[in-house]
Parts: structure tokens; sequence; C-alpha cells
């Protein structure tokens, strides 16, 4: 690990050393929707509502209102190129790293150490225990359901395989000791997991390991069929830092949890209970998610009864704006790799990278762009698009484009769809293909022709040029030179 980064104070070390990466302040600050409305224009960007800004920095509160002593950071991930530097790669090469690391995974293992979490430890039976008091969440707009934990690892084990999976869900603090999780039917491992824990009558033991390495928040959003059940994304931090991730045995559950997260909680998924998210609001909503908008409140959560909270000292409590360029990130980077991966499977050499674009919020629109080197390459580039909608089924928009076009650069993407681009032959539509529910155009009062809610047509715009024209369509060349011989601070 040549950036030396293992776990989330290390990678603050790292960001401090960066200028302009890290903001810190000791000016006091509501965690009920006043924080997030202030990253909002530090650097929240992604899908959040103008004004916002893109690419600001990491941002550190010191003075909580009502949780004296605590530290809540957000933002470490809502930029590509602090990602890249906290995964010690080019920004560029992002989903490259991601997809060479899944497919060479490196376990993670038990340690026998004491671990970091557990310096503090506070157990429910204790008559103080309180995690509205115990874990500062905050909220990110005033309509949200409660305070929420966004940035949770949640790791659990299948009660026939013993297989464990990690990933992140929106949760919800409901009361002093139980906490709603919202678990996507068919779209998530734990939900199986909690499914078949149901079946069998039996409690899910479930740890939320909370401020970890970035390598294992960004692997943890990898999605079937690239990590199917059985698969453990913290082999895909595992291998990123080319050392396995340490895991510790929880207190009060038969579980493990991150041994350096700077929160765990730990508890049990109860068999068959549902929770009304907004239960203690009444709002009708849950809290901003990726597209853009303020969430429904779910009748069907599952419930967490919790057990203990464990911290470092002066833990750092990590949070994340559910439509910030964050989110797009911490998607969109699983997305670019499973692209890559099955599409390079299945036709070489076609597809050069793929960038799961912010307005997308990681997930429902890329740009891929591909070579053509002969004539036999034509329509292998549409093919590609099929392909990466079988490697990630929420995918809605593909944007087609050569090699000479900079994917992460959405004008130079716009200015190939305005002169490689004609509406009646280069759009494919295939209607019907189920997406996602949070698209609030996919539900049939939008349109008669969708059926169910989470149906879209999903769309190509092949924005090449076909490979008997590309002479036509050479872009203009200039010369190649050193502009810091006329500009040294350029």
């Amino acid at each position: 690990m040549s950036n030396q980064v293992n776990d989330l104070r290390s990678a603050l070390e790292l960001l401090k050393s960066m200028p302009g990466q890290l903001v810190e302040t000791d000016v006091e600050v509501d965690p009920h929707a006043e924080l997030a409305g202030v990253y909002r224009h530090v650097g929240a960007g992604g899908t959040v509502m103008r004004p916002t800004r893109q690419n600001g920095p990491a941002m550190l509160f010191h003075n909580i209102k009502g949780h004296p002593g605590a530290d809540v950071l957000i933002g470490l991930l809502a930029s590509r190129e602090r990602v890249a530097a906290l995964l010690d790669c080019k920004k560029e090469d992002l989903g490259h790293l991601l997809r060479d690391s899944v497919t060479n995974p490196v376990e993670p293992v038990l340690s026998s150490d004491p671990a970091p979490c557990q310096e503090v430890v506070y157990r429910a039976e204790d008559p103080d225990f309180d995690l509205f008091k115990l874990v500062p969440a905050p909220t990110n707009t005033p309509d949200d359901a409660g305070p929420y934990i966004t940035m949770g690892m949640c790791y659990a084990t299948h009660p026939d395989t013993g297989r464990s999976n990690i990933t992140i869900h929106r949760m919800c603090i409901q009361s002093r000791d139980e906490i709603s999780i919202f678990l996507q039917p068919g779209s998530r491992h734990i939900g199986a997991m909690a499914e078949r824990a149901t079946e069998l009558n039996q409690v899910l033991p479930i740890s939320v390991s909370i401020g970890v390495d970035p390598a294992i928040e960004v692997g943890a959003c990898f999605e079937p069929p690239t990590t199917p059940l059985g698969y453990d994304e913290l082999a895909v931090a595992g291998a990123i830092r080319k050392e396995p991730v340490k895991l510790c045995k929880c207190l009060t559950i038969d579980e493990r949890a991150v041994a350096n997260a700077e929160y765990v909680i730990e508890g049990e998924i109860i068999p068959g209970v549902r929770v009304q998210e907004d239960q203690n609001t009444h709002s009708g909503y849950a809290m901003p998610e990726f597209p853009g908008y303020t969430g429904e409140a779910s009748s069907e959560c599952w419930l967490i009864k919790v057990k203990a909270v464990t911290t470092r000292k002066n833990p750092i409590m990590q949070t994340v704006i559910g439509p910030s360029e964050e989110h797009v990130n911490l998607a969109g980077i699983p997305t670019e790799a499973s692209i890559l991966e099955m599409v390079e499977k299945a036709i070489p050499g076609v597809v050069k990278n793929v960038y799961a674009h912010s307005a997308g919020g990681g997930k429902y629109m890329v740009v891929m762009q591909c070579r053509k080197r002969v004539h036999t390459d034509e329509g292998k580039q549409r093919q590609a698009a099929l392909l990466a909608f079988s490697a990630f089924s929420e995918l809605k928009n593909i944007f087609l484009v050569d090699e000479d076009v900079d994917i992460f650069d959405t004008n130079d993407v716009l200015w190939a769809m305005n002169t490689r681009f004609q509406g009646d032959v280069d759009i494919i539509q295939i209607p019907g293909v189920r997406c996602h529910p949070l698209d609030p155009s996919a539900r049939p009062v939008y349109s008669p022709s969708i059926k169910d809610v989470g149906i879209s047509c999903k769309m190509i715009y092949d924005c090449t040029v076909p490979f008997a024209l590309k002479d036509q369509f050479r872009r203009a060349q200039f010369m190649d030179v050193d502009p810091k011989k006329w500009v040294p601070d350029l």
C-alpha cells in the first residue's frame, strides 16, 4: 500500500496532505438537516438540486449539536479524484482496478489482536443506553423519517451456507435500541439471508461497521451477477490493499465486524417483523435517494434489535447525502467494473473504458468508450451495450462513443451526440424491462405502456462513427506542446 491507507483515520491523514481536499470546522451544526444543508454548498454535487458544488472537499464537523465530543465526516468519496487517491490509482483507471480486484479476491481474516472498534462498549441492557444519543446520525432534510445511518457496512452470514456478505442499506434509528433497515426484495444478499432466517424462525445476527477503509466502502457496493450470493465483498477490499481485511468477533452476537471501524452496531434482524419507516415523524418520506428525489417511507422495513454499540476512542461518524456525488462514486465505480468484466469476457478489446455518469446517480446511465479496429467491429459496440444491461440490471441509458471522446467530460460526450448521431438510426429502444423502482418515471401513472413500478424502456444512444466513415470524422489535430514553457503555473 503505497499510500498507507487502511482505515478511516489514515484516509483523513492522506487528505490533510492534499491541498483543498478536507475542510474542518468547530462551528456548531445541527445534525437535523443543517449539516447536509451546509455540505450541499461545499461539495455534494451529484443529482442534488442546484445550487450545489461538484468536486468540493470532504468536510469534518467537530461540534455536533446534542452530541458533545462527536465528529461527523461527510463527502469523503464525493470526488473521483479523491477516490482515486484513496485507492491509490488514476481516476480513469478506477473501474479497471475494481474489475481486477473482484476477479482476484483476498478473503478477510479473523484477527486475535484487540479490536480498535471495541475500545469503548455500550450495552443495550444498560438503562442509559440510547441510540439517539450514542450515534450522531444526521437527517438530510427536514422531511426525513429520522436519523439515518447511510454509511453502515452491514455484515451477516447465511444460515445455511455459512457464507458472509457485506453491503450498504438505509437504516433509520427508531428507538433507544431499534433500527429499521430497508432490504429491497431480490436485490441484496442480506435480504436473502433475512428471508431464509425468517423461514427458519431464527434471528439473523448482523453487525454494522461505520467509518472504515474507503476500499471496503466501494467494494461493498458490488451487486449480482458480478458478486453472486456467497461472495464476500470484503475480499474486494483485500485485493485493492493487497492484504486481507481484519475482522473481530462481536461481543453480544455471533457475528464479526470490521476490526478498525469507528463504530460497530451489534444487533439481530427479527424474523417476521415489519416496521413503518416514518413511524416517529409520519412525514410520508424516508430520505433523499440517488435519483435526486426524496423516497417514500416504506411499511416493509425489517427490524434490527440492537444489543450493543462499540466504538473507538473519540469516534468519527461517517455519513453521505443520498443523491450526492459520493453515491455516484460508491455505486458507479463497481458498476463500471462489472460492465468491463462482462464485456471483456464476451467480446475482448471492444470496450476501452466505462463511466457511470453523475446524472444517473452511478446507476441509471453509463458512457462506454468503444474501439473499431476493423470493419467486423462494426455492430460490436451495440452488442457491448446489451451486455452492459446484463452486467448491471438497474442501468437505463447507455451512450456509446469512440476512442477520441473523453467519457468523463459531458461536453465532449454531447459533442459526439450532436455530430455523430441521428435519432432515427442511432437510438435502440428496449421497452418493458425491469430497471429500478426509485425512478419516478418508471411507473404506470407515467405511461400506460409501463406495466409495473420499476419497469422502463432501456435506451442505447450510438454516438460512434460508422467504421466505413471514420476518415470523414477525424477531429482537428493540434500541435502537441508543453504549455508550461509559457504558463508555468498552469
